[in-house]
């Protein structure tokens, strides 16, 4: 056995062996010839990889056996000892350094940081579990059998190397049969806090120069908490730098790709070099960092970087491996060492499956779905060496390609185009790991909230100090008449420099105190403190006197006023019991409750709470605030990522059943996250303006810079040029960093700005301000109820209300409808800016639904009979540009897919006739162009193909075999969407072969010129 105070890692000069592989260890060789055996291992590896791509334990397998056989040729050719050479002379802490750093970052890169972060603690206990029951159970086993007699120290170092589970291979190798994300995570941690309390326990006994007899335990505890707390500390900041260069928009992607390779590195070499663990540091770096640390569209390639570069270390790793063991004498591999070999296969599997059973309560207390079979899964894949990497994957003949998640590329997606936050799509994508493995399991927004942890403890902080905070209680002068003295008195209780003189008395006892805490100095100073006291207690009474003169029984409304008198009291009880030890210095009980009473001076500093109060109050403000802000965008996303689901689905799906199915299930997670987000708006409307205002920004910007790079890529615009709008766009979307956290909301008056067919015209406004009320709803009450007439129309400002219905008739009579039978009732939810009540005032019918209060809402109500005046006072242009905003969503609710590629946006819409509404009653006909007509959509009512007879209900898009249809339904509105982009204002084009034959340009001019007329009446009017 060696010194055990040698180098663990490294070999000394005077420690090296004389012989390596049976020739002498001085042997001078050529570089040349390992770098040979280096790009061999990397070309053979590449073959096996690329020709067994299925088996990659049988590609290390045979790399391991390649590298056994050159080691025993090592021992008869001076030419293949000559290129081994290099490799035995190297020290194991050097290609531990060489190889170490990138395999443990990838490995700590896939581990998603909110799932560890909630599961923590189970992953804690879990490592601590697997170490100690390794560290001992594998030690013994070393001690009692192994026949060179390894001392404890050697025996406990080998049983932690032993005891370290692969963080790469035991996990992929479960990735192939669909275990959830959870328990691969749960493993990788375990994993790398046993590799990293390992290799900072090796880190102890690495220095040659320290003897391990000279340690004692406390001294070995303090070193290692410093060493995993300073490499954590390391690591986080190592991580802030990596993130700042990958997230920088205006590195380049080359350089990006170097710095972050480099920094893995530096960030190892300089840990290891300040005597802490680079493993511990590197692990905190890559739990730090995920796919969205990353520039857009960079991450790939860094990913794709760091894998080629660990799947060449791994094989240079095995293949080495064989070497070093080939290179052995074969006279040690006696039937003494093979029964060892295989006591300590079997007592690795014990330990693990004890591990396992030790730690499934743990598992089985998280809201997974953990059973003992999962449980076997787990204990077989962490099986260490080459024969749990060859068996885990054959015991399981269940692998198959697992379809990713479409939610998870439409957070990315959302991510990248500025909708969604980076925090709120690394929490979202890493919930939708949790839960989409588990079978027939639906993440829904409850499942998100739980994964997230939002606890209330914030609210109720908030609570307690508003609370405690401190107000001013003013007494109304009338009380004290001409009385001079009272008056003065309240004067003096209510100015702020009564407040300050209260702080400065509490101030200025503060080193009284710590002498009096101080026994020695104590004993040096007793009348002066005594003196101190009497002053601090008699200014304290007459500031409380001041108090309960002016405010008499009042006084006592306040916390802080009673805990004043308490201090007043327990002051007074302390002079007396200090005058009674004087007179009875002899009373022992006496003097022991002086004692006692006089370390209660302590709460005279508790008032100095109440001028950290606010500021508190202002620091959870803020946090609550940061929360309703993850919170609301976590759930937008969820929301948009429940419509990108559909519309897949939509696609994908081959049975109609199934597709039904899915899509209630879908609809109703959709229905709970809106319902959420009404409740996280009414909370925090400042914070949701704030929110929405930046994203609406950030959208804008995306938008100009995928435009910028079409035009770029077109040569439209010159490349100097394109970089310099480039960088332009790009600093604005780092200015939104300093975008402010809430926005007051605006007064109701302009709330009518946000009605999209008022056009944000000031003639319009107005006309509507003037008539318009605000209407107040409390709690459960109803705005209006299915089957009454309409009053007219709610702009909801604040609050939300529920919206329940059948499924809507879309102006269809009930015996055509295919869903006549259908009682399901349909939920909605209506939130500020959401309007009430359009559809049944534009057509005077019966209201379909029924609409009750969730919160305390508030709404602006414009009656039936001033929308109408409205209408006849701007006509038909209003009319018509509500049922366009109509038109447009009915549209988009029912046939998003199909109109991705259409910017058919209501301004735009209403400018550019890029798409309009027709209107068809019974037995109107209209001609269908489809050249220049893209879409023809019907949004309410019903037509019948002239030709062949085909009816088509609302909501349906005619196909391109529909030349001509006639309205069979009172009323019929069809959205068309043009094949062109007309210019505004061009030529007359026929909008509808209805008989009315008015043009686009004819319709544009009446338009405006009755918004002139209808002006300069107005005008008149308020002159």
């Amino acid at each position: 056995m060696p010194n055990t105070n040698s180098s663990f890692w490294m070999q000394g000069e005077g420690n090296r062996p004389d012989l390596l592989c049976g020739r002498s260890a001085t042997y001078t060789v050529v570089n040349s010839h390992f770098l040979m055996l280096v790009c061999s291992t990397v070309v053979l590896g590449g073959f096996l990889r690329t020709y067994l791509r299925s088996s990659e334990v049988t590609v290390l397998i045979i790399l391991s056996v390649s590298g056994f056989v050159i080691g025993q040729l090592a021992h008869s050719s001076i030419k293949v000892y000559q290129i081994v050479y290099p490799l035995l002379r190297t020290p194991s802490f050097s290609l531990y350094c060489y190889f170490a750093p990138i395999i443990i970052f990838m490995a700590a890169l896939d581990v998603d940081f909110y799932i560890l972060k909630n599961v923590f603690w189970q992953v804690l206990l879990t490592g601590l579990i697997s170490f100690v029951v390794s560290f001992i159970i594998i030690g013994y086993v070393v001690l009692k059998f192994n026949r060179d007699f390894w001392d404890l120290q050697t025996s406990l170092l080998f049983s932690m190397t032993l005891g370290m589970t692969d963080p790469i291979h035991s996990v992929n190798s479960l990735k192939t049969i669909g275990i959830s994300k959870m328990y691969t995570d749960i493993i990788r941690g375990e994993s790398m806090i046993i590799c990293g309390f390992t290799s900072i326990c090796f880190g102890v006994f690495r220095s040659n120069s320290l003897h391990v007899a000279v340690f004692t335990e406390l001294q070995i505890i303090l070193s290692l908490c410093l060493d995993i707390l300073g490499s954590i500390i390391c690591g986080y900041s190592c991580a802030r730098i990596i993130q700042f260069i990958l997230t920088d928009l205006f590195s380049n992607i080359l350089t990006s790709v170097i710095l972050c390779i480099s920094m893995v590195y530096m960030t190892f070499y300089i840990v290891e070099f300040l005597g802490m663990s680079g493993m511990v540091a590197l692990v905190t770096v890559g739990l730090n960092l995920d796919s969205l640390s990353f520039k857009p569209r960079i991450e790939l390639i860094i990913t794709k970087f760091l894998i080629m570069f660990s799947a060449v270390f791994q094989q240079l790793l095995y293949i080495f491996f064989g070497i070093v063991i080939g290179c052995g004498e074969t006279k040690y591999l006696n039937f003494h060492a093979v029964v060892f070999l295989f006591i300590l296969f079997a007592t690795v599997n014990f330990v693990r499956l004890l591990t396992v059973v030790l730690v499934s309560p743990i598992l089985m207390h998280t809201s997974y779905e953990y059973n003992w079979k999962w449980g076997i899964v787990i204990a077989w894949s962490g099986i260490k060496g080459v024969f749990s990497l060859l068996l885990a994957p054959d015991i399981h003949n269940l692998a198959e390609k697992k379809i990713e998640s479409p939610q998870l590329s439409s957070f990315e997606k959302q991510c990248n185009d500025g909708i969604l936050s980076v925090e709120a799509a690394r929490i979202l994508i890493g919930a939708s790991k949790s839960y989409c493995p588990i079978q027939g399991k639906f993440m829904s927004i409850y499942d998100v909230s739980t994964y997230v942890r939002a606890r209330s403890w914030l609210m109720k902080f908030k609570n307690m100090l508003t609370v405690l905070e401190y107000h001013k209680d003013k007494a109304p002068l009338f009380l004290y008449g001409n009385n001079k003295l009272l008056l003065f008195v309240h004067h003096i209780v209510f100015s702020e420099e009564f407040e300050y003189a209260g702080h400065v008395i509490t101030v200025m006892y503060i080193y009284p105190m710590i002498i009096h805490l101080w026994p020695m100095a104590r004993e040096l100073n007793v009348s002066t403190l005594l003196s101190v006291n009497y002053y601090y207690i008699f200014l304290y009474i007459f500031r409380s006197a001041l108090k309960i003169i002016i405010l008499k029984r009042k006084y006592f409304d306040q916390y802080w006023n009673t805990l004043d008198f308490l201090i007043v009291l327990l002051g007074i009880v302390d002079l007396f019991c200090l005058y009674f030890v004087k007179l009875r210095p002899d009373n022992l009980v006496l003097i022991q409750f002086t004692v006692i009473l006089g370390y209660f001076r302590i709460i005279r500093f508790i008032p100095f709470i109440k001028i950290i109060i606010p500021l508190l109050i202002n620091v959870v403000d803020v946090q609550i605030k940061k929360r309703l802000r993850l919170m609301y965008g976590i759930t937008k996303g969820y929301v948009k990522s429940q419509e990108d689901t559909k519309l897949l689905i939509k696609h994908i799906s081959s049975q109609e059943s199934i597709y039904q199915k899915l899509y209630e299930i879908l609809e109703t997670n959709k229905r709970d996250a809106v319902k959420e987000l009404g409740l996280i708006e009414h909370e925090g409307r400042d914070v949701v303006i704030a929110l929405k205002t930046r994203q609406a920004i950030r959208s804008v910007i995306a938008k100009a810079l995928k435009n910028l790079t079409f035009l770029w890529s077109r040569g439209i615009i010159d490349k100097h040029e394109g970089i310099e709008m480039n960088k332009v766009l790009l600093a604005k979307i780092k200015a939104l960093n300093n975008f402010p956290m809430a926005i007051a909301p605006p007064t109701p008056d302009k709330y009518l700005h946000n009605i999209v067919w008022l056009e944000n015209k000031d003639v319009l406004i107005e006309f509507f301000k003037e008539r318009a009320k605000l209407a107040y709803f409390d709690y459960g009450d109803v705005i209006c109820r299915e089957g009454e007439m309409p009053q007219g129309i709610y702009l909801v400002i604040s609050g939300m209300a529920i919206l329940h219905s059948l499924p809507p008739t879309f102006g269809i009579d009930s015996s055509l409808r295919s869903d006549r039978g259908s009682k399901t009732m349909f939920t909605e939810y209506c939130t500020s800016g959401d309007i009430i009540g359009e559809l049944s005032c534009l057509l005077k019918r019966e209201i379909e639904y029924t609409v009750i209060c969730e919160t305390i809402l508030q709404a602006c109500f414009i009656s039936l009979e001033d929308l109408y005046e409205g209408f006849d006072v701007f006509w038909p242009s209003l009319e018509y540009k509500i049922w366009l905003k109509l038109a447009l969503g009915i549209a988009y609710q029912y046939f998003e897919s199909s109109l991705s590629d259409e910017d058919l946006d209501f301004q735009k819409c209403v400018a550019f006739n890029l798409a309009y509404v027709e209107t068809l009653s019974s037995y109107n006909e209209m001609t269908i162009d489809n050249v220049t007509m893209k879409f023809v959509i019907i949004v309410y009512g019903s037509v019948i193909d002239t030709k062949t007879e085909v009816p088509y209900l609302a909501p349906c898009i005619l196909p391109k075999t529909c030349e001509q249809v006639q309205g069979t339904s009172d009323l019929s509105k069809l959205l068309v969407v043009q094949a062109f982009e007309p210019a505004k204002n061009t030529d007359s084009k026929v909008m509808v072969n209805t008989g009315l034959r008015m043009t686009q340009r004819e319709y544009n001019w009446k338009r405006k010129n009755e918004e002139r007329c209808f002006q300069l009446s107005w005008n008149r009017s308020q002159s």
